[in-house]
């Protein structure tokens, strides 16, 4: 039994690296393999105590130590209380500190500060001021590192309890919320890229079964980041409202307005929060265009232009912004901004500057989603009978269904969106009736195109 242990070890190790002068020990090497059993069918209460064994004689033999040793603790630290329990979560997060020493090239600064800081909340040993500082000091220090979408809303969370019990300013939960928004685009960037290039594998049915696992994976962060992102706003609530967010500007506009990060972000907020008809907005527009004449000041030049009526000068401004963007995402976020505008107006024109959104960066699943509810919103204009007028929700549903697909992020508002769709359009007794079943129905409206009825 030793001995098959022994090679069952032996193989372990192959596969997951080993330190050569650990790996003379064989007691650590039995018991590797024996814990490991154990974790996989996740006996943990068997596995502790040879995993027990080798952290402690042998803690540079292998990583498998830190990987099922996380999990081991973890399910001790469920099962336990008082303080057999916190005896655990020491241990965990020593184990921690010492996968960084023992084997960094598997973890990094920014994980196990995250790590430590999310085992002390999960087991509600620490307060919002307690978490708030262990989770800026990981994001400051590593911010590359720190992905963990729960952390990132408990980061921002906490400091906006903090800012309701009195003790941190609204400034600094405006500077922290950009932060975590901007890291989370990024991490969804990224996500969203990947699945760009494996979607054409899937729809041709040629994605490996690796590539399977990879867009699964993919699209479970992206949704997870979504939802994140999701909270956050939520969190932010009623504090970003112009209401709150003019006096606040109005207070730092003198000392602040030849800070350009400061002005951006103060433009690009009361911008997103229809703030517009104030003053003030249109005072920080011309300061950002002397300090920084961009693509997204024209965007706000035209918007303000729109708001006067000078429709021709408003759309002069964007075609401007445009054409100053040279990168490819920045340029689709800029004609997505000028497609909401366009959205209560001139629909043909905001579905026009979605698809330059689309064509500009096909991942970005919120212009799928405003051209759906254009479509939707048309639906009294583009048909002569009942059966036609609903009809256009079938093409509202499949555009919000391409929101969630390009980008997972999106898939609860994506899926939502299309049920509710879908729910308006004729029903299965409507096509009966009608004698419709497989049929093409065309849009003489401004969407154009068509739609092939549903068969029964």
């Amino acid at each position: 039994m030793k001995l098959k242990l022994y090679f069952t070890a032996i193989m372990l190790l192959g596969m997951m690296g080993v330190s050569n002068a650990q790996a003379q020990n064989p007691e650590c090497m039995t018991n590797l393999s024996i814990f490991s059993e154990h974790a996989k069918v996740k006996n943990y209460d068997a596995a502790y105590e040879p995993w027990k064994m080798v952290y402690e004689a042998c803690p540079q033999l292998n990583n498998a130590i830190y990987v099922y040793g996380e999990r081991i603790l973890k399910d001790k630290i469920d099962k336990a209380s008082g303080a057999e329990k916190e005896g655990f979560v020491k241990e965990l997060m020593g184990l921690y500190d010492n996968k960084l020493e023992h084997f960094a090239s598997k973890t990094s600064p920014g994980e196990t500060m995250v790590d430590k800081a999310m085992v002390k909340y999960d087991n509600k040993m620490a307060d919002d001021a307690a978490m708030y500082s262990m989770l800026s000091e990981a994001f400051t220090k590593d911010r590359g590192n720190f992905k963990n979408p729960k952390a990132l809303y408990i980061y921002f969370s906490s400091l906006v309890d903090l800012h309701n019990a009195g003790s941190k300013d609204l400034q600094e939960v405006f500077e922290v919320y950009d932060e975590v928004l901007a890291k989370i685009d990024e991490e969804n960037t990224k996500l969203t890229d990947q699945i760009a290039t494996l979607l054409p594998k899937e729809d041709a049915g040629t994605l490996t079964s690796k590539e399977k696992r990879r867009l699964k994976s993919y699209n479970s962060y992206s949704e997870a980041y979504g939802k994140i992102e999701g909270s956050i706003d939520s969190k932010l609530g009623a504090l970003a409202d112009c209401d709150n967010l003019i006096p606040l500007y109005q207070k730092n506009f003198e000392s602040k307005k030849s800070d350009l990060k400061w002005v951006k972000s103060a433009v690009g907020r009361m911008f997103s929060k229809e703030c517009t008809d104030d003053p003030l907005f249109k005072e920080m527009v011309e300061v950002q265009a002397e300090l920084d004449p961009s693509a997204d000041v024209y965007v706000y030049l035209g918007t303000l232009k729109s708001k006067s009526g000078d429709t021709n000068g408003a759309v002069s401004d964007f075609n401007k912004a445009l054409e100053l963007e040279t990168d490819a995402r920045k340029k689709s976020n800029i004609a997505y901004k000028v497609a909401t505008i366009y959205r209560n107006g001139s629909k043909s024109t905001a579905r026009s500057y979605a698809q330059k959104a689309i064509d500009a960066n096909p991942a970005n699943g919120r212009a799928y989603l405003l051209i759906a509810s254009l479509y939707a919103n048309s639906a009294n204009q583009c048909g002569n009978t009942t059966f036609e007028k609903r009809a256009i929700y079938w093409k509202a549903a499949d555009m919000a269904r391409k929101a969630g697909r390009v980008d997972p992020s999106l898939s609860g508002r994506a899926s939502q969106s299309a049920v509710s769709y879908e729910a308006k359009a004729p029903t299965k007794e409507m096509i009966f009736t009608e004698g419709m079943a497989g049929k093409s129905v065309s849009f003489s409206c401004w969407v154009g195109g068509s739609v092939t009825v549903p068969n029964l």
